[in-house]
Parts: C-alpha cells; sequence; structure tokens
C-alpha cells in the first residue's frame, strides 16, 4: 500500500493556510502545518510544527526533521500598507523576508528530494501587477512571480511544477490588518470578497495529477477585480 500524499503547509494558524491545510486533508493527503503558534487540528493526519519563519536556523531545522515532502504550499504572508515617502524600511525587510526568501530556503532544502509529479505552490497577490500605497507588499508579491517562473523553467524537465496562486481580497484575517489602514481592501465587482476555501479548492487542483501540464503560471483568483 503506497503512503499518502504529503504537504508541507506555511501560515495554516488561519486564513488562507488553515484552508489549504483542511482541503488537502479532506482530500487525503498528510499535511505537515508551519505556523509560529500550535494549531489544534484533530484531523489524524495532521501534524503542527510551531517555527517562527523568520528564524532561518529554526526553521532549517524544521525542514531537516520532516519526511518526505510530495509539496510545498508557502501561504504564509502579511501586510504593510504605506505611500511613497512613509515607507518604513525593517517593514519592507520583513515583508521581504517572510514571502521570498523563506520560500527559498524552503524549496532549496526540499526541491533535491522532489520527484515527477511533486510541487511547489506558493500564494501571492493578484496586485503583483502594481497598486498604489502597498508598494513594499506588491514588489515582494512581484518577485515571488519572477522566482516561481524560474524555478519551473528549472524543474519542469524533472515533471515537478512550481505555480503561484494569486488571490484578490480575501475574508482573512490580514484583510483587517491595521497595517494597511493607508490601504483599506476593494470589494471585487462580483459584489464580494474571495473566499478561503476557494483558494484552497484551485490549490487542491494545482497540486493534484491533473495540474502536471501547469507550471510557470500566476493563477488569478479575484473575482474579477482585475478587469
Amino acid at each position: 500500500m503506497s503512503r499518502p500524499r504529503h504537504a508541507l503547509v506555511t501560515g495554516v494558524s488561519s486564513g488562507i493556510g488553515a484552508a489549504i491545510a483542511d482541503h488537502l486533508l479532506q482530500q487525503g493527503w498528510q499535511v505537515t502545518g508551519f505556523s509560529r503558534t500550535p494549531v489544534q487540528n484533530e484531523h489524524p493526519a495532521f501534524t503542527s510544527v510551531s517555527v517562527d519563519l523568520l528564524d532561518a536556523n529554526l526553521l532549517k531545522q524544521a525542514l531537516l526533521a520532516l519526511p518526505k515532502v510530495d509539496a510545498l504550499v508557502h501561504a504564509a504572508g502579511m501586510m504593510a500598507a504605506a505611500p511613497l515617502g512613509e515607507l518604513d524600511e525593517e517593514q519592507s525587510t520583513r515583508l521581504w523576508y517572510l514571502h521570498v526568501q523563506v520560500a527559498q530556503i524552503m524549496a532549496n532544502a526540499l526541491q533535491p528530494q522532489m520527484a515527477q509529479g511533486d510541487r511547489i505552490l506558493l500564494i501571492g497577490s493578484r496586485t503583483s501587477r502594481g497598486a498604489a500605497n502597498r508598494s513594499q507588499y506588491v514588489s515582494t508579491k512581484a518577485a515571488m512571480v519572477g522566482m516561481a517562473r524560474s524555478w519551473a523553467a528549472e524543474l519542469a524537465p524533472k515533471g515537478i511544477t512550481v505555480n503561484v496562486i494569486a488571490p484578490g481580497a480575501t475574508e482573512t484575517p490580514m484583510l483587517l490588518q491595521p497595517g494597511r489602514a493607508s490601504s483599506p481592501p476593494k470589494l471585487p465587482p462580483m459584489g464580494r470578497y474571495i473566499r478561503p476555501e476557494e483558494v484552497a479548492a484551485l490549490a487542491g487542483f494545482v497540486l493534484s495529477p491533473a495540474a502536471d501540464a501547469i507550471t510557470g503560471q500566476e493563477l488569478v483568483i479575484c473575482g474579477g477585480a482585475s478587469l
């Protein structure tokens, strides 16, 4: 009997990361969740690992302790908004490290053990092409796309896909973070925000064998906000 597929999902304490973990568990995956605080999930196939993603040494140690990972899903994120002239350098550093550097550390550690059919999936943002008052956040999400496409080009011959799912405004705690006061979320044309479960369903498909031919893509789910 073959073992269940194993996914590492970051940011599982809430929002999109939690929804993706739950969706994958329902699909029969084994899921390890990385988050700063332990996550209470009674599903027998879920393992919570408490780790500060911003501490490179602790993150690398946690990665070394994992069994074979078939899919890496980097959903952890944070939002900050400020206009040019009021940008905080420390905030920029945190955003870049969490969204880009953490993804690099994890993929760099896990890719050598990956095989045909395995997946790397990063959660980006539909604002990666630009959004007023969000340049610090947007620049990291734009870099994420270029990074994913580069990895996709490297790994396509091995049958490993790399993609970005780019949601618009989604019903998560991040939507109301104080750090985005200068750039509040806008309701998409469809009249409601994106639901985390909708992002999770798309993630489930991207991680499935049916998506073997999809790689190097930024898949936008925004309810018409990009139109």
